[in-house]
């Protein structure tokens, strides 16, 4: 199991940038498949964006040319760079991985691993 410790989150205005990073446990990180999700109140968790060395990055419709995820697999770390941010980007936003590539392939898979989470607010 992978523990997964996310920061860099906070409230914003609409139009800001966030950074989120989400360090991995150097003992048991796996540079296979790691994604981002987040969920708001009274709604499902969504997937945001994944990355795999195999397969890339993949990102949702409302994240793509906002959002970008990279790692830095000498970190052990993912980042999520958010930006333009908008109020219906507020969220719980959640690391993920999974110790398999083909998980990557699709935001709708279900990972192993999770982080507790970390709140991004948006709001003028």
């Amino acid at each position: 199991q992978v523990q997964l410790s996310e920061s860099g989150g906070g409230s914003v205005q609409p139009g800001g940038s966030l950074r989120l990073s989400c360090a991995a446990d150097a003992t048991t990180y796996s540079n296979d498949c790691m994604a981002w999700f987040r969920q708001s109140p009274g709604k499902q968790r969504e997937g945001v964006a994944a990355i795999s060395i195999r397969f890339g990055t993949l990102y949702s419709d409302p994240a793509k040319g906002r959002f970008t995820i990279s790692r830095d697999d000498a970190k052990n770390t993912v980042y999520l760079q958010m930006n333009d941010l908008k109020p219906e980007d507020s969220a719980m936003y959640y690391c993920a991985a999974d110790s398999l590539e083909n998980t990557c392939r699709s935001l709708y898979n279900r990972f192993e691993d999770w982080g507790q989470g970390i709140l991004v607010t948006v709001s003028s």
